[in-house]
């Protein structure tokens, strides 16, 4: 016998084990998201993927589905939540999007349209980050990290390495690198890492690749992140 959720509504089948995120996703409902991957255990971190399940605010992405559950996804409450905390990310670090690498592939760009943010709301914050390029492949520019750990789980999970770590709480929050030197280049990491190219803003980059691909032609110049996530994650499904 199926098992179903309500989404905004709508039911929605799920199978045992899957969190509502997943069950979401297989059923073609996107749920606003920047930490969760469908290969990694999930985190929990960004809380853009909050819903009320049952009159109680949960994350979707570790949440288990279960049956009965009634789940508000699509509502103002909710997406002004949301986009109040895509403003906080853009203001506790240095997005200067126009000037950035990743802009049209960069996903807190993509969430933020999504979101229909107009503007910071908050002031900015410049925090003093530094960019790493001192490995010859891979670089770190710490200013467009959002501490989402994607990947930090990328190296331990995929790459079976253990190359980054977020330490501290606050402003006094950073990416660390496994290396005593703190340097990227001591460390262990390459190009072909899945953690070298899991990062969903411009954090982390593959050096000597910059605008291949033109502003214009990139993946969200092209497509909502809505209708991206949902073929993404499906097709990794096998969906």
């Amino acid at each position: 016998m199926s098992k179903s959720i309500t989404i905004d509504g709508n039911t929605v089948p799920f199978e045992e084990g899957q969190t509502i995120m997943e069950a979401a996703t297989a059923a073609g409902v996107y749920i606003p998201h920047l930490c969760h991957h469908p290969e990694f255990t999930p985190h929990g971190s960004c809380k853009l993927c909050n819903v009320k399940v049952n009159g109680r605010i949960c994350s979707a992405c570790t949440f288990p589905a279960m049956e009965g559950q009634q789940v508000l996804n699509n509502t103002q409450e909710l997406t002004d939540d949301r986009q109040l905390i895509t403003q906080m990310l853009f203001v506790e670090g240095n997005h200067f999007c126009p000037s950035c690498e990743k802009t049209g592939n960069c996903q807190l760009q993509a969430v933020a349209y999504h979101l229909n943010m107009l503007d910071n709301h908050f002031p900015l914050f410049y925090p003093a980050r530094k960019v790493d390029a001192s490995h010859a492949e891979v670089m770190i520019d710490h200013n467009r990290c959002i501490f989402c750990t994607l990947c930090v789980r990328a190296s331990q999970q995929k790459d079976g390495k253990d190359v980054f770590a977020i330490s501290g709480r606050g402003l006094n929050k950073h990416l660390l690198v496994n290396a005593q030197s703190g340097l990227l280049k001591d460390t262990d990491i390459e190009a072909t890492d899945q953690a070298a190219h899991i990062c969903p803003t411009g954090a982390i980059l593959i050096k000597h690749t910059a605008y291949q691909v033109p502003i214009g032609e990139r993946i969200y110049d092209h497509k909502q992140i809505d209708q991206v996530s949902l073929e993404t994650e499906n097709s990794q499904h096998g969906k």
